[in-house]
Formats: structure tokens, sequence, C-alpha cells
């Protein structure tokens, strides 16, 4: 790394700096107003227009003036999102510089943006990107400064899956909050009230903001209707489209008002597919009509509400385009129906190039140039980026796409970062080090931990209670047992979930001790109650459901704490109390301990039917 950076370089940090700081104030009032709204380096001296210079980004300079000076290369750059293998933007452990080297053949992060001119980077645990907050706000950092001093000079936009609840990348210190199932079943229970979703999405953007990340991918705009989803699930709001479309659009003012663009994903519709498009290609069944009816709302609100970016889906949807393509490839679903008949007019973007789903039918070199001959924008986490850089410039060389619809969609990239504050900061001089100040002021802070904790005491569901064994009375001190299922944390940074939940029943004043399953049978009698925490249990038999079984058995009275999915209970034995939490993470499992001891009472009503046990809307209060 240089001594000397240049005057653009500090721009971009201050810029970095600035915008952070700013998302750190305004979401620590919680008063911000709403926005308006191995490979060869393929950059090639000969596609510059003669005369035109380099589209270096002053602080003056607009969109489209920006886009206007930028070569075919640059251009084309801006359009792609990668991952990047690191902590570090230009000193990354020895273990990514070599994956770096594997996939990009770069050695570092800053490379990887200054020899595409990439126009984002999507953060992941797996890439090793998300240690800590402080870490992520200095790989932001690091990450500018390589785009200011990369070509074009255009600051990237750093994105990342931050859903909460079951996906989440950055843990704690930051702040965990309840995901999109359990704020679905909050507002079941608060008479439909949206307020809460919209401050959870206000924190969590105001978080992601001070670390330099100005694009989430979330909310799920996805209506689950299918309880055997293998991939949305708890991830969806609920079944209901219109209670789904008022949570989505409320999240959507969140994230915006806090400074970061909220992405509604995945267009358009994964809640009602048996397949992970990750691993396979999906195909949605509905017709024309039941898609409108079900799936549309929640886009539509999230349009409405100004939504920034739209993710489309990897799955075949055969009423609304029988040719067989995936959505992500599809021209009429992506224009017909999201440009024209919606009217959006924001970015779109691709889920995950690397995923099954999108590969199926054609190769990696064509997947890039068919989705914005379909009309994607931003092109994420190409599996081969250099392949896919070089298929896109060699079809606008041979014509099958002109330099202006490359244009058109560089635009709205452009557009997106100028309503973000990427560009309107640069011209503000601040010093760099504000950056962590701005993590320290905005991060996991007391005020933001509390307010996840509050919203969570309002999700979890009493599901059934036929002999009034709960509340139980911590005055009593009951002896408890606690056991079941232990996932590991989405962030890997909190749990495990019995552990968690035996330690907040005894701050509350109960005798509560966590064990596993091999060893809770022989260790319950004796117990006021045995607590068991239940993952994703499948139909028939299952490890799950032999100690439930087992455990009843003993007539030690048993409570099914369902902490993913909530159809656990139509898998399982009738039990003396049944709950669902939604999330495995700590503030969901606290909140089920406060709700189990009476600290608080339920109030979560289910925003999906259990089949066969529960109906929507469903869950019981104490009397």
């Amino acid at each position: 790394m240089p001594n000397h950076a240049s005057r653009r370089t500090l721009l971009t940090v201050a810029a970095v700096a600035a915008v952070t700081a700013a998302g750190a104030a305004s979401a620590a009032v919680g008063t911000a107003r709403d926005p308006d709204g191995p490979a060869p380096d393929d950059s090639r001296p000969g596609d510059r227009a003669p005369g035109r210079s380099p589209a270096r980004q002053s602080p003056g300079a607009g969109p489209r003036e920006t886009m206007e000076r930028m070569s075919l290369a640059e251009l084309v750059g801006q359009l792609f999102v990668s991952r990047a293998y690191g902590h570090a933007a230009t000193e990354p452990d020895s273990e990514d510089v070599a994956l770096n080297q594997k996939a990009f053949g770069v050695r570092t992060p800053a490379e990887l943006v200054a020899r595409y001119h990439l126009g984002g980077i999507v953060y992941f645990g797996w890439a090793h990107n998300t240690r800590s907050p402080r870490q992520i706000a200095e790989l932001s950092a690091g990450l500018q400064r390589a785009a200011a001093d990369s070509g074009a000079g255009v600051p990237l936009l750093l994105s990342i899956d931050q859903e909460h609840g079951a996906v989440a990348r950055v843990g704690r210190p930051a702040t965990l909050l309840p995901g999109a199932m359990a704020l679905g079943a909050l507002a079941l229970g608060t008479a439909g009230s949206t307020a809460e979703a919209r401050r959870a999405a206000r924190i969590a953007g105001s978080e992601l903001a001070a670390m330099g990340i100005r694009h989430n991918y979330a909310p799920v705009a996805d209506v689950n209707v299918d309880p055997a989803n293998p991939v949305i699930g708890v991830r969806s709001f609920g079944a209901d489209p219109q209670a789904v479309a008022a949570l989505v659009a409320a999240q959507v003012r969140g994230y915006q008002g806090a400074g970061v663009a909220a992405t509604a994903k995945h267009f358009p519709g994964h809640g009602d597919t048996g397949t992970d498009s990750h691993v396979g290609l999906p195909l949605m069944t509905h017709t024309r009509a039941r898609w409108e009816e079900l799936d549309e709302p929640p886009f539509r609100a999230a349009v409405e509400a100004g939504v920034d970016v739209v993710m489309t889906a990897h799955i075949v949807f055969p009423a609304l385009d029988p040719s067989g393509d995936p959505a992500t490839l599809s021209r009429p679903i992506v224009t017909g129906i999201l440009r024209e008949r919606l009217g959006f007019r924001g970015v779109v973007v691709t889920d995950a190039l690397d995923m099954a789903g999108v590969r199926q039918k054609y190769g990696d070199d064509r997947v890039p140039v068919l989705a914005l001959k379909a009309g994607c924008d931003q092109l994420l986490n190409p599996p081969d980026l250099g392949l896919a850089v070089r298929s896109v410039l060699a079809a606008v060389e041979s014509g099958e796409l002109t330099r202006a619809r490359i244009e058109e969609s560089v635009l709205r990239i452009l557009e997106l970062k100028a309503r973000r504050g990427l560009f309107d900061a640069a011209a503000r001089a601040v010093d760099p080090a504000r950056a962590a100040d701005a993590v320290d002021a905005a991060v996991g802070i007391p005020a933001h931990l509390a307010a996840a904790g509050e919203i969570a005491d309002r999700t979890t569901t009493l599901l059934a209670n036929p002999v009034g064994l709960l509340p139980l009375d911590p005055a009593d001190r009951p002896l408890l047992l606690v056991t079941g299922t232990d996932p590991v944390s989405p962030t890997g940074t909190t749990g495990p979930p019995t552990a968690v939940l035996a330690r907040e029943l005894s701050a509350l004043g109960c005798r509560a001790t966590a064990l596993p399953p091999a060893r809770a049978v022989a260790a319950a009698p004796g117990n006021a109650a045995v607590l068991v925490c239940t993952y994703n249990v499948p139909e028939g038999e299952s490890p799950q459901r032999e100690l439930v079984t087992r455990l009843l058995a003993t007539g030690v009275p048993v409570v099914l704490v369902a902490v993913r999915n909530p159809y656990d209970p139509a898998r399982l034995p009738a039990c003396a109390a049944e709950l669902a939490t939604y999330t495995w993470t700590d503030v969901e499992l606290r909140a089920a301990a406060r709700v189990i001891t009476g600290t608080v009472r339920p109030v979560g009503r289910l925003p999906v039917p259990v089949p066969g046990r529960y109906p929507l809307g469903h869950g019981l209060a104490y009397g």
C-alpha cells in the first residue's frame, strides 16, 4: 500500500466515513426521514472513444456525466457484484490470497475491484469478510479506496444478505433482530401494525450503513404457502399476501430511511416451491390468476413504497413465461411484468449466478448476457467472473447487446449510488477515522439491543396450553430441564439454543439445566417440566419425534419450543404446552423464556397455518 494517497482516494474514503457517520447519527435517534425514493485483465485500451478522458469521479459529477466518460470495460464492470475473499482489502490472510488467485487471478480484493472496474462487492462469512463490525468498516473503506484509484473512480455499492433471523452474515456485537416470520407474528398479534417491522429495518439499516454497507438483500417478499418449502420458510413474513405486502413496504421504508438500499426478493415469487434454487431449478405451478392474487401483492407494495432494488428468482414459471427459462433470464417476466406491469424503474439484480437454478439450461458464458437481455441490471456473483465479463464485452462487440443497453443499466446503478449518498458525500472532507467512530456510535449500542428485545417479546406465539401449565412461576423456583436440537446460529456468534434458553430461565428465577438429548430422558424425572427445542421436524419418524415421545413417556410435562418453522407441532405428539419462536438466535430464545415465565405475555399470532393443527392467526394468551 502506498504511503501517500491521492486526493481522489482521500475523497472516496472520506465519502465512506461521511455516509457511515450520517447513517449512524440518523439511526441512533430513530428520526431520519425516508429518502425519495485465473482470468486475464479484460480492460482494453482500444475501447475508449477517441479523445475521451478517463471517467474519474469528481465531487461535482452526476451519474449521467460520469457514465458518459466511461469506457466500455468500465461500463460493463459496473454491472457486476462479486464475492472477494478476505477480511482486508489489501492485506488478506494467505488462505484468502490463494482463493482470490484461484478464482480471479489476483491476490487481494482491492486488485479485484481495480482489474474488473466492479460496481459492487457482496460480503459473505464464508469469504471471510465479516469478522466484526469494525473490521467490516475498515474493509469497506479499503475497497472504496481501490475503486477510487481504478479507471472510473466510481464508488462501490457494497452489499450483504442481512435479513436477520434465519439469514444473517454479521453477528455480535452487532444487533441481531427477529426475522421476517417473527415480525409477521408480531403484526398479527398487534392488529396488523407494521411499526415494529419498520423499526427493526431502520435499526438494521443504520448498523449496515455504519459499516459502509449501503445495499441489503432484504426484505423477502415471497408469500410462504408451502410448509415443505426448503429455502424460504421463516424468511417470509407469512402466508397472507396482504399482510406480507404491508410488512414488505414497512421494511423498505425502514431500510431506505436509514440510507440503505432495500431489495424485494425473489421476483416473481419463491414461496410455493418444493425445490431449493441453490441446488436445483424450481417449478412454480401457479396460474396467472393465482400469481396475481398471491405472489404479486408484496412486490407491487414494494414498488409503490419506492424500493430501490428487486431481485429475480431462479425459478421456472410457465404461467408467466412458457419458454422454460428461469425468471432471471425471462424478458416476459423481468421486462414485461416487473418493468411494464408493475412500473418498476429501479435496479433489477439477479439472484446469485453461481446457483444451480440458473445454470441448468445455459452455460456460464450465456447466463450474464441473457440476464441483461431479459432486463436485469446487476449480475450477482457469477461463478467465473472473468468469463462473465468477457462474455458481456463480446456480446456488445458482436451486436447481440448494444452499448445503449449497457448504459441503460449503468445509469440506473449510478443513480442508485447517488441516491444512497455515495457521490454527494465525496465532496465532504471528513477524517477517514470517523468510519470507525461511526461503528462505535451505531452498531450494537444499548438502545438498539433494548429495542431488539422489546420487539422479540411480542413475537413468541403460544400455540397450546391445554392444562394451563404456563406460565411457570419463577417464585416457585421450578426445576427445569432444557434439551433438544442445537443448530448453529446463522452468524456463528450466538447460541447454542438450549443453553441460551436455560441460562435465561435461570436468570429469571428458575433452576434450569441444559442437557443433550442422549442424557435428557434419564434426567427428566423430578423436574417440574422438560423444555424441548425442535428444529424443522420432518414428516414421519425422526430422532426429534423419538425424543419427544420418550420424554412424554416419563410423565413429566413437556413444553415444545419450535425454534424455526412453526410446523413442528403437526409432526409431533401433542405436548403440555407448545410455542413457536421462528428463529433460534439469542434474542428470540430470551424472549421465549420471558413468555414461559410470564415475565411478558404472549402476543404473537401464527402468520402461517399449521396444517392439521392450527389456523393462520392462531395464538393464545394467558388468562
